[in-house]
């Protein structure tokens, strides 16, 4: 992601497109299934609740990661053509396409113009309509055009990012077609579920985690450039703060599960497994080697996202039509 890639898929396609999949980070494809995954854990826990058929969860998915590849390709964008001056700065993202000037500022604007419209069609086909899930996808709209700033402005845009990709667990409901905030003229008033709150708090943690690691790559260049980041807060600090926090995100997902009744096998892999990967990745990441950094973010992602989801599908499995799976 540092810059003039050309390794892997990248390779089969036509040089002309190859600055502007550098610049949405196609491959490898960890920016996109780090987005696209919250957005999974809200699907699968709005189908455990709904006992949906695994036929609508799948196309549900499917028309998901469609809106969070257009949704991933014009956040990148947006984020490239605001970071520009300072990734020219930066060793590391120098050579990324706009500081190189493969791509100029005005197709970079025009390119996630057709991005954003991608994703409005997406969100469009959500069965809420175009109108409610807009209203709900304004936070993370919102919240992602600031982040570019916030490295700026403030020293926690790790918080920032999370709650932008942690937001995704809400869209994941509302593509089932579940409202987490719901308002009924009686009484009740405004009922809001609180596992997806709880979901949506333990997974922005989980993010600020692996990006205060992916953050170190270019903490030496930050601190003379003057980007603010918790990398450059804490420093030598970091894994201190990271142990309890991680301790906050178990703590989380642990609620998560009891707010929803869900059962072993989700505290098994989504809270046993996601904690034990991130702590092995806090335990071994050496924060002063920047190839160690970029490992473990590009691999530990994985483990973390992975053990969630198999958390999800197998409560799922186990109270839909995929129970004899398990007899």
């Amino acid at each position: 992601y540092g810059g003039n890639d050309k390794s892997g898929v990248l390779q089969v396609f036509p040089s002309a497109w190859l600055p502007y999949l550098q610049l949405v980070r196609l491959w490898p494809p960890a920016a996109l299934l780090l987005i696209f995954f919250p957005h999974a854990f809200g699907i699968l826990l709005a189908a455990i609740k709904s006992q949906a058929p695994a036929e609508y969860v799948l196309r549900t998915s499917i028309t998901v990661f469609g809106g969070c590849f257009f949704f991933s390709n014009a956040a990148h964008t947006w984020n490239d053509l605001i970071d520009a001056p300072l990734d020219a700065q930066v060793e590391r993202t120098r050579k990324r396409p706009i500081p190189r000037g493969s791509i100029t500022p005005k197709a970079a604007i025009l390119f996630g113009a057709t991005q954003v419209l991608g994703a409005v069609i997406f969100l469009a086909c959500m069965p809420l309509g175009l109108w409610t899930s807009g209203l709900y996808a304004l936070p993370n709209i919102i919240s992602t055009t600031y982040y570019p700033f916030a490295k700026r402005h403030t020293r926690f845009p790790q918080l920032v990012l999370g709650f932008c990709l942690a937001w995704g667990v809400v869209m994941g409901e509302l593509a089932m077609g579940v409202q987490p905030l719901a308002y009924s003229p009686d009484a009740a008033g405004v009922t809001v579920d609180t596992s997806v709150i709880f979901l949506v708090m333990g997974t922005a943690l989980w993010v600020l985690i692996y990006d205060t690691i992916y953050a170190h790559q270019d903490l030496q260049a930050d601190l003379k450039v003057g980007i603010k980041s918790l990398a450059v807060l804490l420093q030598d600090r970091t894994k201190a703060v990271l142990w309890p926090v991680l301790l906050l995100m178990t703590g989380l997902l642990v609620e998560a599960g009891r707010a929803s009744g869900l059962g072993t096998s989700y505290h098994l892999f989504a809270v046993g497994g996601a904690s034990l990967s991130l702590g092995l990745m806090v335990w071994c990441v050496d924060l002063q080697d920047s190839r160690s950094c970029w490992w473990w973010f590009s691999n530990g992602f994985w483990w973390t996202g992975g053990t969630i989801m198999i958390g999800l599908l197998v409560e799922y499995s186990r109270r839909s039509d995929f129970s004899f799976l398990w007899c």
